[in-house]
C-alpha cells in the first residue's frame, strides 16, 4: 500500500504460495505484508459476518489472479499489492447487498477491475494510491447494484459472535478498528489488532490510537440531541450511535499508520487522524458512502503539506536552539 514497507516475513513452510498471496492481500489493507496478519484479519471479519470474510478472500484471489494474468510486477503481486483493493471491493459488495446473481457478478467484476485500476493509478499518480482504487470501484458497484435491482443487505443481522456489554469508549474504539472492513464487533477489533501486532507492534499501537482519536474528535462538538447521516448506510442515526459503531474511527486508524510510514513522527499522524473526521461527516451529505475516502483525502492533504514544506524550506530549515 505504500512505498515504505517493513521487511516481508519468510514464507510459511508448507503453505502454497497462492494462499499466502491471497492472505497478504488481506493484510495489506493495514499495510502489512504478512500472511498470518491476513489470516487473523479474515478470522476477525468472520467473527462478525462470515459472508463478508468470504467476499474479502475471493476478492483478494481475483485481484491476484488478474494481476498475474496481465503480467503485473511479480514481486508486487506476491506482496499482495494487487489484492487488497480487490479484497475490499469483495467485502463491500456483500456489506451493501445480499448474495444473488447481480451482487456476485458485480463483486467478481469489481474485484477484477480494482486490480487494473490499482495498476493504472500506481503508474500515473505521483503519490501513493492507498485505497483509492477500492473507493472508485466500489462506488461504481454500489450504484450499479442499486440500478440493477440487487437486494440490499440487512443491517440488523446479528454478528456471528455477539458483543459483550462494554463501556462506550471501549466499544467505540474496538468498532473503529473493525469498521475498516465493515465490522462493528469487539472480537473483530481484537483479532485485527493481534494480526497487525504479529507483523508490527508499532503499527498496531497507531491503529488503536487512531480509532480512539477518531471517537474523541467526533464527539467533542455535539450534544445528545444531534442526529447525523450514517457515513456508510446513508441513513439518519443518533450521532452518538454513529460514534459507538466506530464510523468516525476507522479512517483515522488507516491515516495514522500511513502517515507514520511516511514520516516517523507524532504530528503527521495526528493531523491525518483529526482531518479524517470532518471529511467523514461530509460524504453522506452528497449521497456517497464514505468508505475509506476520508483516510485517502486526509493522508493526501498531509503529504501535500509536507511537499509544500519541503519546497518552501528546503535546505534553509534550521534547528531550534
Amino acid at each position: 500500500m505504500s512505498a515504505t514497507q517493513v521487511a516481508p516475513p519468510p514464507a510459511a513452510v508448507g503453505v502454497p504460495e497462492p494462499v499466502l498471496v491471497v492472505l497478504r492481500g488481506v493484510g495489506q489493507v493495514f499495510f502489512q505484508e504478512h500472511a498470518l496478519t491476513g489470516l487473523l484479519i479474515t478470522l476477525g471479519i468472520a467473527a462478525g459476518v462470515p459472508l463478508i470474510a468470504l467476499g474479502g478472500v475471493v476478492g483478494s484471489a481475483v485481484g491476484a489472479a488478474v494481476a498475474r494474468g496481465l503480467k503485473f510486477d511479480a514481486g508486487e503481486v506476491r506482496a499482495g499489492i494487487y489484492g487488497f483493493n480487490s479484497a475490499l471491493v469483495g467485502m463491500a459488495s456483500f456489506f451493501f447487498f445480499q448474495p444473488d446473481a447481480v451482487s456476485v457478478g458485480l463483486m467478481l467484476a469489481g474485484s477484477a477491475a480494482a486490480a487494473a485500476v490499482t495498476r493504472g493509478m500506481r503508474g500515473y499518480l505521483p503519490f501513493p494510491t492507498y485505497t483509492a482504487p477500492f473507493i472508485v470501484t466500489t462506488w461504481a458497484v454500489y450504484f450499479l447494484g442499486r440500478a440493477l435491482g440487487a437486494v440490499a443487505s440487512d443491517p440488523s443481522a446479528p454478528a456471528l459472535l455477539p458483543n459483550p456489554a462494554l463501556p462506550f469508549a471501549v466499544e467505540s474504539t474496538a468498532h473503529g478498528i473493525g469498521q475498516v472492513m465493515f465490522q462493528a464487533s469487539l472480537w473483530t477489533g481484537v483479532l485485527f489488532l493481534a494480526g497487525i501486532a504479529v507483523s508490527n507492534r508499532e503499527h498496531a499501537a497507531w491503529v488503536l490510537v487512531g480509532s480512539l482519536v477518531g471517537m474523541l474528535v467526533a464527539g467533542y462538538h455535539v450534544d445528545a440531541a444531534v442526529r447525523s447521516l450514517d457515513p456508510e448506510r446513508l441513513v439518519e442515526r443518533d450521532h452518538w450511535e454513529i460514534i459507538r459503531l466506530g464510523l468516525f474511527g476507522y479512517n483515522a486508524t488507516l491515516a495514522a499508520v500511513a502517515l507514520f510510514l511516511w514520516r516517523r513522527s507524532v504530528i503527521a499522524p495526528a493531523l491525518g487522524m483529526i482531518l479524517s473526521v470532518p471529511i467523514t461527516e461530509s460524504f453522506p451529505r452528497v449521497g456517497l458512502p464514505a468508505l475509506t475516502a476520508p483516510f485517502v483525502l486526509a493522508t493526501w492533504a498531509v503529504l501535500a503539506l509536507g511537499w509544500v514544506e519541503a519546497r518552501l524550506l528546503g535546505k534553509n530549515r534550521t534547528a531550534v536552539p
